[in-house]
């Protein structure tokens, strides 16, 4: 370890140092500079308390109602997606809204499904914006994702488990045109690249690409995208949770011993 990380570490030793806020015992709370209780509650909604907490600034009112709707569309109260069941599981098991509507978010941590898939499509659209810059055109940047020539691309963002097209992203497309966003760079190169990629391979681009496209138009970083979406899947575990919870315990997917199938090695006796 080196001496100038002791010194770092000494000089905050004993002392919490935040340009965020805090709390004045008995007198208020303090947000970036705003009164939490006399300038924003129920003066700004929920969602421009949170933007304002992670990026240091009250967002314009449109653009936090165009992140509820990213939310909203991803309310989806099936108990077979993944992070829902796990919902599911826990409410069955009779644990608490906090356990098991958060261990539900987390498993929407994953670079398969949910918020997970954010950074990956970030990272591609980035590079990929490089390269269009650079001169190269959509073909060539398509291709350049393929693992050997002449196979399909493997593009983060574009594509999706289970299912082929994301209706979200229609819906998403006329939520922002509603409320007065125009296409920007990022969004148009998206675009590009999901006509290309509709032409020769039959894949659209995904709810992902289209969330980070709109908010790297934005100016947001890549964290700053990820810390405001870190929920997005929250309101279809607590569905899923509450439902199997409000049911007798233990009746989501019950298994008879009889329905697993056992391959293993056959019953042999015990060596003396």
């Amino acid at each position: 370890m080196s001496n100038d990380t002791y010194k770092a570490w000494d000089e905050q030793r004993g002392k919490i140092r935040t340009g965020v806020g805090g709390w004045k015992i008995g007198e208020g709370v303090t947000i970036r500079g705003y009164s939490l209780l006399d300038e924003l509650v129920g003066k700004i909604s929920y969602f421009e308390v949170l933007m304002l907490n992670i990026t240091g600034e009250v967002p314009e009112q449109r653009l936090a109602k165009w992140v509820e709707a990213i939310y909203s569309c991803m309310s989806f109260p099936d108990s077979r997606i993944w992070c829902n069941q796990i919902g599911s599981l826990a409410g069955t098991m009779k644990s608490s809204p906090i356990s098991g509507i958060t261990a539900g978010i987390y498993a929407s941590d994953s670079r398969m499904y949910g918020s997970g898939t954010l950074p990956a499509a970030y990272d591609f659209l980035s590079h990929a914006m490089q390269q269009h810059q650079d001169g190269i055109d959509i073909k060539g940047i398509v291709e350049r994702q393929c693992r050997r020539p002449g196979t399909q691309p493997v593009i983060p963002g574009y594509g999706r488990p289970l299912a082929t097209g994301d209706e979200r992203v229609l819906v998403m497309i006329d939520v922002t045109e509603k409320l007065g966003f125009e296409w920007g760079e990022y969004m148009c190169l998206a675009r590009e690249i999901e006509q290309h990629m509709l032409k020769e391979h039959n894949e659209s681009m995904n709810l992902a690409t289209f969330i980070v496209a709109f908010l790297q138009d934005q100016q947001w970083s890549r964290d700053q995208i990820c810390r405001v979406t870190w929920g997005l899947v929250t309101a279809g575990v607590a569905a899923c949770y509450s439902e199997a919870y409000d049911k007798p315990a233990e009746t989501f997917l019950p298994l008879r011993c009889d329905d697993v199938e056992y391959r293993g090695i056959a019953p042999r006796p015990v060596p003396d």
